[in-house]
């Protein structure tokens, strides 16, 4: 437990777009289009638009489940740290 205590505050709970964009291996214009057509989620703070960590692997494991639904193999997604 304190080993995930620390961990938590060693990693920011979110990120800004250029982040979320490395994480998921896409260009930012994605991640923007991605932002508009709801499809991932943003938290507003002070004015700045940031992702969620859980809801970018949240986003992966639904777009995987879908692949998986559709005959093909589900992927592992590892956790982001």
């Amino acid at each position: 437990m304190q080993k995930m205590n620390a961990q938590l505050l060693m990693e920011p709970l979110t990120v800004d777009i250029r982040t979320a964009a490395k994480l998921l291996n896409v260009c930012e214009r994605t991640i923007r289009n991605l932002t508009k057509r709801g499809e991932l989620p943003v938290v507003k703070i002070l004015g700045r638009v940031l992702y969620s960590r859980e809801d970018l692997v949240a986003f992966v494991r639904q777009k995987s489940s879908r692949e998986s639904d559709d005959g093909n193999e589900e992927a592992n997604v590892p956790e982001i740290t």
